[in-house]
């Protein structure tokens, strides 16, 4: 490892001194998402356009790490790698490897660090990404179909190495696997009952996410969205439904399983049914910039700091006062809303 490379270690000396990263509105800002890439190798119609010659932004890997390391003095449990398509990116191993020596300030337990990818490559990397110290995996996919599954990401013949990836992040127990579904009508509304039974079958989590105004070509529509209500009917009249506890509080998830018990079912609604009151999140693009929101009309540059000099304190400085002015909620479907600024690609899953 390049001694350049910070040191992740966590050190009795930080709990003295830690103060938990706070918005106005009280809320505990605990989980990280990172963006490491904005690079993908599927181009999912409710995400890019589909065309090429695309200009994409990466850091160095030592310039991740140090920022990384700065937030997790700041009070950061939970650490969740995305893209674009995470697994395409150099380096991601020695990432990996090194946020994984991180101790969280306030009670010096390991830094929960998980994954999000597309799945293609999952097969050949599940074993490495465990060995090097990834706590867990969650894996996008729109169908169980293979022709449906072609028809939104527009990458033929990926579905089986995506089942694939699958069932090897679960052979090596990286985590409960997860399986996220975003829900488009016109598209995949016929797969909710199909991912029922691959939830039961497969033995992992089945997350359905309505479909957000974050996508290149602005098709978005709340016509397009399957709200909550349809959801579980379409669930039930498969087998009745039960709900389930949720997890910790700032959980986006509503979680469900069958009436035998067997499988499991998240509905994450930003939509129809909002959860901004107990977000614990913020996140990093790939390009350094912080965003408070997805929704969020303005990116903070962390990065441009760093690049000029800044240092940590400096830059935990400008992430409380960033974090400190956190939105309240998002305003989707209202008068006046306005998209982002960035498509979900660029900004992190």
């Amino acid at each position: 490892m390049s001694a350049s490379l910070p040191d992740l270690d966590w050190k009795e000396s930080s709990r003295a001194t830690f103060s938990r990263l706070m918005d106005k509105h009280g809320r505990a800002i605990t989980d990280l998402r990172v963006s490491i890439t904005d690079r993908c190798n599927y181009k999912c119609v409710y995400c890019r356009t589909g065309n090429d010659g695309a200009q994409y932004a990466e850091l160095p890997i030592a310039d991740y790490l140090r920022i990384v390391r700065i937030f997790v003095e700041l009070g950061i449990e939970k650490v969740r790698l995305t893209g674009g398509e995470p697994l395409l990116r150099k380096g991601l191993l020695e990432l990996v490897r090194e946020l994984s020596k991180s101790r969280t300030v306030a009670n010096g337990a390991p830094l929960d660090l998980a994954l999000t990818t597309n799945g293609h490559l999952l097969a050949e990397m599940a074993q490495p990404l465990k060995d090097a110290g990834l706590s867990r995996v969650t894996v996008s996919m729109d169908a169980v179909e293979p022709d449906i599954f072609t028809r939104i990401t527009r990458v033929p013949q990926s579905f089986d190495k995506v089942v694939a990836g699958i069932r090897a992040a679960q052979r090596v127990e990286l985590g409960h696997v997860k399986v996220n579904c975003v829900l488009l009508r016109g598209f995949n509304e016929d797969q909710i009952v199909p991912f029922a039974k691959f939830a039961r079958d497969e033995g992992v989590i089945v997350r359905f996410i309505e479909f957000m105004p974050l996508e290149e070509d602005r098709l978005w529509t709340l016509a397009s969205v399957i709200p909550v209500p349809e959801l579980l009917e379409r669930l039930s009249a498969f087998r009745p439904v039960v709900p389930l506890k949720a997890n910790a509080r700032s959980e986006t998830a509503q979680r469900y399983t069958f009436d035998d018990g067997v499988g499991e079912i998240g509905i994450i609604a930003p939509v129809s049914q909002a959860f901004c009151g107990h977000c614990s999140r913020i996140r990093l693009t790939s390009d350094g910039k912080i965003r408070t929101c997805l929704f969020s009309q303005f990116d903070h540059d962390l990065y441009g700091r760093m690049h000029h000099g800044a240092t940590d304190e400096e830059m935990a400085a400008f992430i409380r006062a960033i974090v400190e002015q956190k939105e309240a909620r998002h305003h989707i479907g209202e008068p006046g809303f306005l998209k982002p600024s960035r498509s979900m690609v660029h900004i992190g899953g």
